[in-house]
């Protein structure tokens, strides 16, 4: 379990022969082996598996320097100090076997047992892993190329050495192992790697602590901490040092007064000094900036009674005898941390002024708090005045309190295999692979290649034609497992393809990867829209005459943001390229006769040929604007051209508005005319049908119009990527009967929106 930074399969000095089952001989047990008379049976296993390792593992020495044999032992010795299972201790033994045999599941199934094979062989699969992730973290990148922060990435790496395994035995042995290495660093004083040291700060010393180990947890920090920072480290334990003997004869001397003055009150109390942590006072001094003198838990009490009430009466005789600190008394016991953990916290302060902590609580509250849900990792790193600056996310902080049963099941190997058995992981919801640099990826459960390429790049995403998994090509749509490395092979450039976005053939699990697909896809529509825009403006633009115009200057004085915008709503066909005739052949300045003209128009109404009637003009010429076609009852009102009599829009037309806002002296009020019968006029107007292309798609939509008797005059179709954009143009007698016909024309099959221009 240890590699050149002690997390990864043993490197032998001198690898010896594959082999197929190594020779037993005769050895003397370590003191960790040598059980009582009601632990024969395991001492019989431990001894099995050390006899079993011994001829593979003796002569061998990891890339740390220490050899696998003392690293062996050392790891047992550190799980039964923390009641690890039997099959735990032995399988410390067997995983650096297992390097070293030609068909390491099939002998060691045969020789131990299939449970106790897979623990050694999850465990040094994860060993491989770790490794990967470690070497590469320092360069490691996230989506979209981002550098990935130390905390994400070192976060991932500890949430994938959960996920990674079934049986979460291998996470105990992973922190054994490399708190072994650690102590191996420390007794010989050889340099240690800085990418271990943090490693172990980061990743290994939180799982313990989440696990509720809190003597490895400590351990662990105190050395990895005097590694990466020696200076600090030695500075602040000469601190610790200076008054040892006089803060710990006084110590001694305030329990024993506590204790006393508690039984002679009735109460049967346990007092004892809290020990404290180099690396955990320099954390609080850093989170909080306290010198040192102000780190008010250097002495601290923790005093568990049998009762509520006892814990308020224990308050209540050391505020009676000391000076409490108002400000650093918390109370969870009437209010509970929202994990659960309760408890009485106080500071007070001696006759020398000096700070002292006391925590007060029940024997429950204190088995709550060590060993149950209370977390001591959330109480002390992710609380509301946490002084780390890192927050706790309930679901995935819900799902390691699970965890801290693992000591529990681990003596009861039958229940273990049972749930292994049934597959239900504590992670199911989530899955950690890696990159081919190893960086560490977490994606949804059954995600495949595509999600992974996404994940890591959009455009890799687009581009992903191929996937290798663990070196295999494997089809797109291979739900991916956790600690798999994953390998994608991408074209220079393209796209997506559709039948990524059918939840059918299993292409995507994500719904960030789908979004991403779909962005595509919209993305491509757009882009035909404004090149289809673009050509009918150049081409405006050619017949005026007019090409040498900067596109962009044009935009600019039409109102829009960019030319893509003006290419946009004109390749929508909700732009009229009238207007651009009008801004660039503004008409001449009206002769003074206009005026008086005006003013002849107001008057009574005169019906026109057209169907409009015109206010004070008897048989004025009109004609309906094509850009907005006007049918009844559309409000309308009328502009006078020059030339062409009165030009008829809808009000609501965004070419009217914009002349009327330039020459409101040719508006006119118009309205329309009372003509019926066979000889009432009709309206040109155009409908607009976005729907799924398909055969006879045209055909149907067609049927409807002639089955309303409307005389279909003109027809624009276009279909981009499977879409199919339609332009009708109707004769009507008035827009109420358009209304009722748009209606059945989105019942056709396939249409999505029917709407009038």
């Amino acid at each position: 379990m240890v590699g050149p930074t002690s997390s990864h399969a043993a490197s032998p000095v001198s690898a010896p022969g594959r082999l197929h089952a190594p020779q037993a001989q005769a050895v003397e047990l370590p003191p960790v082996m040598r059980a009582t008379a009601d632990a024969a049976e395991h001492a019989d296993i431990l001894a099995k598996a050390r006899t079993f390792a011994l001829p593979l593992i003796a002569d061998e020495t990891l890339d740390t320097g220490e050899n696998i044999l003392v690293h062996a032992d050392a790891v047992a010795a550190i799980l039964a100090g923390i009641d690890g299972s039997v099959a735990m201790q032995a399988a410390s033994y067997l995983v650096y076997a297992c390097p070293h045999l030609n068909k390491p599941e099939d002998v060691m199934t045969k020789a131990f047992g299939p449970q106790l094979a897979q623990l050694a062989l999850q465990t040094n699969q994860l060993v491989h892993v770790q490794r990967l992730s470690r070497a590469a973290e320092s360069s490691t990148q996230g989506p979209d190329n981002t550098p990935l922060s130390p905390r994400i990435q070192t976060e991932n790496v500890r949430k994938m050495l959960l996920a990674f395994s079934r049986d979460l035995r291998v996470v105990m042995l992973r922190l054994a192992s490399r708190l072994q290495t650690l102590r191996h660093y420390a007794a010989t004083k050889l340099p240690v790697p800085p990418v271990l040291a943090s490693e172990s700060l980061q990743v290994f010393a939180p799982l313990a602590n989440r696990l509720g180990i809190w003597q490895i947890k400590w351990e662990m920090e105190d050395l990895s901490f005097r590694f990466l920072e020696p200076v600090t480290y030695k500075t602040i334990a000469l601190q610790l040092d200076e008054k040892r003997t006089e803060r710990e004869r006084y110590m001694v001397a305030l329990r024993e007064r506590l204790q006393q003055a508690l039984a002679s009150q009735g109460i049967a109390a346990i007092v004892e000094g809290r020990p404290k942590h180099i690396y955990s006072i320099v954390r609080k001094m850093r989170g909080k900036s306290l010198p040192f003198e102000r780190v008010f838990d250097i002495r601290a009490l923790r005093v568990v009674v049998p009762s509520v009430a006892d814990c308020y009466q224990v308050l209540s005789w050391v505020h009676e005898h000391f000076a409490p600190i108002a400000q650093e008394f918390d109370d969870y016991i009437a209010k509970p941390k929202a994990n659960g953990y309760q408890s009485l916290h106080t500071v007070v302060r001696d006759a020398d002024g000096g700070p002292i902590e006391v925590q007060i609580r029940t024997q429950a509250m204190h088995d709550h708090a060590e060993h149950g849900v209370a977390a001591h990792w959330a109480y002390k790193e992710a609380g509301a005045k946490g002084y780390t600056g890192v927050s706790a996310t309930s679901e995935y902080d819900t799902k390691i309190a699970v965890l801290r049963q693992l000591l529990a099941w681990e003596r009861d190997l039958s229940g273990a295999a049972q749930a292994n058995a049934t597959g239900n992981g504590l992670f199911d919801d989530r899955i950690y692979v890696l990159t081919p640099e190893a960086a560490v990826v977490e994606l949804p459960q059954g995600a495949t290649p595509i999600d992974f390429a996404y994940t890591v790049h959009t455009n890799l995403g687009h581009r992903c034609r191929g996937a290798k998994v663990d070196g295999a090509m494997v089809p797109l749509s291979t739900p991916l497992a956790n600690g798999q490395t994953v390998e994608i092979t991408a074209i220079k450039e393209g796209g997506p393809s559709r039948d990524w976005l059918n939840p059918e053939l299993g292409f995507l699990a994500s719904p960030r990867a789908r979004a991403k697909v779909r962005a595509w896809f919209n993305a491509q529509v757009m882009a035909e829209t404004v090149a289809r825009g673009r050509e009918a403006v150049e081409k405006f633009l050619q017949r005026m005459g007019r090409t040498a115009i900067r596109l962009e200057d044009l935009a600019s004085q039409l109102g829009f943001k960019s030319a893509e915008g003006l290419f946009e709503v004109v390749g929508k066909d909700e732009y009229s390229l009238r207007n651009i005739e009008v801004l660039l052949n503004p008409p001449e300045p009206e002769p003074e006769g206009d005026a008086y003209l005006h003013k002849k128009f107001k008057g009574a109404a005169r019906p026109s040929p057209s169907g409009v009637l015109v206010v004070g003009v008897d048989s004025l010429l009109t004609q309906l604007s094509r850009c907005c076609k006007p049918a009844p009852p559309d409000a309308i009102g009328g502009f006078v051209t020059r030339g062409k009599g009165v030009s008829i829009h809808r009000q609501d037309c965004s070419n009217f508005r914009e002349l009327a806002a330039r020459h409101g002296e040719r508006v006119i009020e118009v309205r329309w005319g009372e003509h019926k019968g066979p000889d009432a006029s009709v309206y040109p107007v155009d409908v607009a049908v976005e729907a799924f292309d398909r055969q006879g798609l045209l055909r149907d939509i067609s049927e409807v119009f002639a089955k309303e008797k409307m005389n279909v005059i003109g027809v624009q179709t276009q279909s981009v990527k499977g879409t199919a954009w339609m332009t009708f143009t109707v004769e009507i007698g008035d827009a109420v009967s358009l209304h009722k016909v748009l209606g059945t024309v989105r019942g056709v099959k396939g249409v999505r929106a029917a709407r009038r221009r």
